[in-house]
């Protein structure tokens, strides 16, 4: 008996590429194709890319030149099949096919549910290129792998219309789509039925959704989701702050459940640069809404996106992004240095930033975060967190979960381990800056059948 055929899929980028991948394997399981953990052992190869940083083409390239000795090697000992998918197969196409003789199909974000057609039309013998954003797209919520224990995420909105200067986003993912929320709370009710206690709804832009057709906003759609029965926690990603609206303010605030951490990039502190990168808010906006959410949420924990080294950024504008690491005291920070985009606006902008200058204020932003961030941890010993458990720690005999404001706890076990996916309650007493250490207080509560 011939063994099953088996896949693996190699993922790079945010949650929407993660949820992507767990699509795509799921079609392939449906068709009796498994899962493995290495290359080497399968006959279906994904590289799901993503285009945000830079060097991303050639980063992609040289790992599907390792996949195509992997294909060499294997000569007739059996086929193997390569595919490109995310954002950087929508912004290469057929160029891909062109650089890549071994490569065997190009599947963009758009077309994921496309899968096991584009695998159907290699295996008879077509190079596929299948990009582009289709006004009607499959997506079957019972032909997702959903991976972990804990939480399930839903796509909302796909692509983004804002055209900042220095995203390639609106290019991989295309213009604005809502998915209609009928669709969508059928899909959270699937993911609680089916033990998920963490609901994350996934969007470019996740607070511009709105009804396909209809009146209501994401304000209304954060009410429908945090009433339904079993939802334990909800987040939200990525939030674009000109987005936010009273309402939606007001439903953080509303619903227990609505979980006390929110990303809310702002990429800079200097209104001169915020205006360069074409983000449509100021400096004293992106405050303002700050405060509204803590008025309505005083135990929120915030983290934000921020670019370094921005074409034209002066060091007195890097002194006021500094200034408002310190005013708003977030609870993360992701920075990066500014990098080029192919088909973006910011390359053509004037007085670019020596890649020293990037580098050592990057450095400054990490040195000031990690002080900021160690201060903030260390304000929370002493405080109990319903724990939800996503995996075993490096030491023998200790477990790792997220608290409900997102941060990353280690504990004890003790004699009985807590099922992942599992909540139990621990009590913080040791903070470092990017993690805490724990004592468990409770016996684990049972995962959902």
């Amino acid at each position: 008996m011939s063994r099953p055929r088996r896949f693996y899929i190699e993922t790079w980028g945010c949650q929407m590429n993660e949820l992507d991948s767990q699509r795509m394997a799921g079609q392939l399981m449906q068709q009796g194709i498994l899962p493995v953990r290495a290359p080497e052992e399968a006959d279906i190869i994904l590289l799901n890319s993503c285009s945000v940083r830079e060097k991303a083409e050639q980063k992609v390239y040289s790992r599907l030149g390792e996949y195509r000795l992997l294909k060499r090697d294997r000569g007739e000992r059996g086929e193997l099949l390569i595919g490109l998918c995310g954002c950087v197969a929508q912004q290469e196409g057929e160029r891909a096919l062109a650089r890549v003789p071994d490569l065997d199909f190009v599947l963009g974000p758009a077309r994921v549910g496309e899968l096991q057609e584009v695998v159907a039309k290699r295996r008879a013998g077509e190079r596929v290129v299948a990009t582009g954003f289709p006004e009607s797209r499959q997506y079957d919520v019972d032909a997702v792998s959903r991976h972990g224990e804990y939480k399930g995420m839903v796509t909302i909105i796909e692509g983004c219309n804002k055209n900042c200067t220095f995203c390639i986003v609106p290019k991989t993912r295309g213009p604005e789509r809502s998915r209609p929320m009928a669709e969508i709370l059928r899909e959270v009710h699937h993911l609680v039925d089916y033990g998920f206690q963490e609901i994350e709804l996934l969007g470019q832009t996740v607070n511009h959704w709105r009804e396909p057709g209809g009146e209501e906003d994401f304000a209304d759609l954060l009410d429908r989701v945090a009433s339904i029965p079993g939802v334990q926690r909800l987040r939200f990603v990525t939030s674009y702050p000109r987005d936010f609206t009273p309402r939606m303010v007001e439903q953080v605030g509303r619903h227990a459940n609505i979980a006390p951490y929110l990303h809310l990039p702002v990429q800079s502190g200097s209104d001169r640069v915020l205006r360069r990168m074409g983000r449509g808010y100021t400096r004293s906006e992106y405050l303002d809404l700050v405060s509204q959410l803590r008025r309505a949420r005083p135990d929120l924990a915030l983290s934000t996106d921020l670019i370094v080294g921005f074409p034209g950024e002066t060091e007195d504008d890097f002194e006021q992004t500094l200034e408002l690491v310190r005013e708003v005291g977030f609870a993360v920070v992701y920075a990066f240095k500014y990098s080029p985009r192919p088909g973006t606006a910011a390359p053509r902008l004037d007085d670019a930033v020596a890649a020293e200058v990037a580098d050592e204020r990057l450095q400054r932003l990490f040195a000031l975060q990690e002080k900021i961030q160690r201060g903030i941890n260390e304000g929370l010993i002493g405080r109990e967190f319903e724990v939800i458990v996503t995996g075993w720690g490096k030491q023998p005999g200790t477990q790792t979960g997220r608290t409900p404001c997102h941060r990353v706890i280690h504990f004890e076990t003790g004699p009985d381990p807590v099922p992942l996916g599992g909540t139990t309650r621990v009590q913080v007493e040791t903070a470092f800056p990017y993690s805490l250490l724990g004592r468990r207080l409770s016996v684990p509560s049972e995962v959902p059948a």
